[in-house]
């Protein structure tokens, strides 16, 4: 059986992609690939001291722009600052919280980073986009469901709720974004990479508790770089429109990209319609409705 590999990656010299969340792990992985094949990147940071060290490192011709995705302020900084056309944007940060806490703009901080925050930039800067867009998803939205009563939590939280529907609600902006797009020539395709070590149980804030997480998860768990090959692959191969893809191995824990199956919710375009007028009712951005 062929599995698709970096060397499956195609040339991108030319071409111009923005990633978020690209100053380490899964992130930095993808934003490496993609600069060895000849990309120009753009890198939204928080750590903008890292995307420099990162963009001196991968030959000083990139762009870091500063964001942080807990503030809706930051986020427009961000998108007025960044100029020019984008080949591919994939919004691959995100966050897990031990506790419950909330974002400037009073958002629960897993749902605020994680989707809302990602929501208004890629809408802002939607116009600027020519190929494709990239939300990286998760397979914790398996076992969740869109509180739309309580999106904040503020009722009952725990991490895994707060997780679960903060990846939820990617795969279902992602559903509702592909259909707003159809026709344009942009596409838009959802991935979940994976189990990478230490990405979840390090956010557990307990240092017994996440050494017996880190020791369990070795075994299944897969590099950055591994992980990211599901980003390449969403991002560069011809595929139907909104795929979702992921490991092919076990649980989908490791592995190499395949295209792979997504719970009833997070097909619904319903619950999609549901979740974009949240996501634009929260941060006062939308997209063109193409054919929505």
């Amino acid at each position: 059986m062929t599995h698709w590999t970096l060397a499956d990656l195609p040339d991108q010299t030319g071409r111009r992609w923005l990633i978020t969340g690209a100053t380490n792990g899964l992130g930095e992985a993808t934003a490496r690939a993609a600069a060895d094949a000849g990309a120009t990147l753009v890198l939204p940071a928080r750590r903008t001291d890292r995307a420099e060290e990162l963009n001196r490192e991968w030959g000083g011709r990139h762009e870091v722009v500063h964001v942080d995705f807990s503030s809706l302020a930051s986020v427009r900084k961000a998108a007025a600052a960044i100029s020019g056309d984008i080949d591919v944007m994939i919004n691959n940060a995100g966050v897990v919280t031990r506790r419950r806490e909330e974002t400037e703009d009073g958002f629960e901080k897993a749902l605020g980073v994680n989707f809302l925050g990602p929501f208004a930039l890629t809408n802002l800067l939607l116009p600027q986009v020519r190929d494709r867009i990239v939300i990286v998803g998760s397979d914790a939205h398996q076992g969740a469901h869109m509180n739309l009563s309580d999106p904040h939590l503020r009722g009952r939280w725990s991490i895994f709720a707060s997780y679960g529907q903060s990846k939820l609600a990617d795969m279902l902006w992602g559903l509702g974004l592909s259909k707003r797009l159809a026709g344009t020539g942009v596409g838009v395709q959802l991935v979940h990479p994976g189990w990478v070590l230490s990405n979840l149980q390090s956010a557990v804030g307990n240092k017994t508790i996440e050494s017996i997480l880190a020791t369990v998860s070795r075994p299944v768990a897969q590099s950055a770089e591994k992980s990211a090959l599901c980003n390449l692959f969403a991002a560069t191969a011809d595929l139907p429109e909104c795929s979702y893809v992921g490991p092919d191995g076990f649980k989908g824990l490791r592995g190499w990209p395949s295209l792979i199956g997504r719970s009833a919710e997070a097909s619904d375009p319903r619950q999609a319609k549901k979740v974009w007028d949240l996501g634009v009712r929260e941060t006062g951005t939308d997209a063109v409705e193409f054919n929505a």
